[in-house]
């Protein structure tokens, strides 16, 4: 079913809009003219074609497609992964761009989703699957991989109401999409209902629970994390990591924690700001409150008085969560927010709060509040609290741990089975 002359013309009337963002955000000549030929071709010669293709729009999705990446990789298919962001692409080839897989594997940017540019795409890397992760979603994506009889399945799939809402809107658009789908395999019951509600055959779905709870850190960054221990003689250190924080959330924390910071010199805070284009203006924020800080962008070390660790940097988010003994999940406490993945430092035994907004990942959460696995706090104020009161306490952290375990253990298993779908398609 081919996609809507609507759909068409209006990406066409966006894409110069589309083209000025990627020149706005790009770091450096070479870079921008590397994402311009991703993006709008022409395309870069495949390392390797009939790939099996994930499409994962930025971090966390790449986090949530890792072990099914690493599974094929292993096994000694080529791969192929395309994202929608800069910082999903850097998580990317942080993962896989390296010994054993450098013949194997391959990150670009996702083409924009005009006709033409898909249907180039498709004729010259010419995968044999095409697997989306979570909502990601594009019409002329799905409905090519249908005319090059490439099968596409969305994997992990998750539908807020307010996402299915958005897709309601647009009916024929949605239908079409969901009818060139040859399998979605749903992360929880009202996601599934979501979409059959917006037209996709009930047969063609299941309920298979969520793959990022068999998370496992990459022993890579344990191993790094130990090594700076002794490197930046943390031993003693008291250390809070604020992840994947937003605007306003960096300063409003660190403004609630500099008492805490001035007075003890044990405690350590590490930033990491969601996005990069953030980067200077979070440092500027902490020069502000007179906070001793150093950036890892510099290749700058944690020193004896340091109070704030920039982790301006991209594909390090492991390490910093192996180096904390209690931490922030950002996004969350900001407006609208929405929240970012929990499960990542609950994976590394980290005691974790997260703010009151945390949407996107309303249902996850809400498991491990109901257990009191994890902490919601309605402000800064009450997050910096109960940062320090977890650091003090060892009951409180060891409590919190306990239950996190529990519920990590009860939900794994959805990796075997999402593996078990797609190798009937190889």
């Amino acid at each position: 079913m081919a996609t809507p002359f609507w759909y068409n013309a209006a990406l066409a009337l966006i894409k110069p809009l589309y083209q000025s963002r990627i020149r706005k955000r790009a770091e450096s000549p070479e870079q921008l003219q590397q994402e311009l030929l991703e993006r709008f071709g022409p395309f870069q010669t495949p390392k390797n074609q009939h790939a099996i293709w994930f499409h994962v729009v930025s971090v966390g999705e790449t986090n949530a497609a890792q072990p099914l990446i690493e599974h094929y990789l292993k096994a000694g298919h080529p791969v192929l992964v395309t994202n929608t962001t800069k910082t999903g692409q850097a998580r990317a080839k942080s993962l896989f761009l390296k010994e054993p897989y450098l013949n194997l594997f391959q990150a670009v940017y996702l083409p924009a989703d005009q006709k033409t540019l898909i249907r180039d795409f498709y004729q010259k890397y010419q995968p044999k699957l095409l697997l989306l992760m979570e909502t990601e979603l594009w019409p002329n994506l799905i409905d090519q991989a249908q005319n090059f009889n490439v099968p596409c399945l969305l994997l992990n799939a998750r539908l807020s109401e307010k996402s299915a809402k958005g897709y309601g809107k647009v009916k024929g658009l949605t239908r079409g999409m969901l009818s060139s789908m040859r399998q979605l395999l749903a992360q929880d019951i009202a996601t599934q209902q979501r979409y059959i509600t917006l037209g996709m055959s009930p047969e063609k779905t299941q309920v298979l629970g969520n793959i990022k709870f068999d998370i496992t850190a990459p022993e890579q960054f344990i191993e790094r994390a130990e090594q700076l221990k002794q490197d930046w003689g943390l031993q003693g250190r008291k250390i809070i990591t604020l992840a994947s924080t937003h605007v306003p959330e960096e300063q409003q924390l660190m403004v609630e924690l500099k008492a805490a910071l001035d007075a003890d010199s044990s405690l350590l805070c590490i930033v990491v700001p969601r996005h990069p284009e953030r980067f200077e203006e979070v440092f500027q924020a902490a020069q502000a409150l007179n906070l001793r800080t150093q950036r890892r962008s510099l290749g700058q070390t944690v020193e004896v008085d340091t109070q704030i660790y920039l982790a301006d940097s991209m594909g390090e988010m492991w390490l910093w969560y192996a180096l904390s003994q209690a931490c922030y999940v950002g996004g969350s406490l900001n407006e609208p927010g929405g929240g970012h993945n929990i499960l990542e430092p609950i994976a590394l035994n980290v005691p974790t709060i997260l703010g009151k907004n945390y949407f996107n990942f309303q249902t996850i959460v809400d498991e491990f509040v109901a257990a009191q696995a994890v902490e919601v706090v309605e402000d800064a104020k009450q997050a910096a609290e109960t940062l320090l009161k977890i650091l003090n306490s060892s009951v409180k952290a060891e409590s919190l741990n306990a239950a996190a375990q529990k519920i990590m253990q009860q939900n794994r298993g959805s990796l075997a089975k999402h593996i078990q779908v797609i190798d009937q398609y190889l």
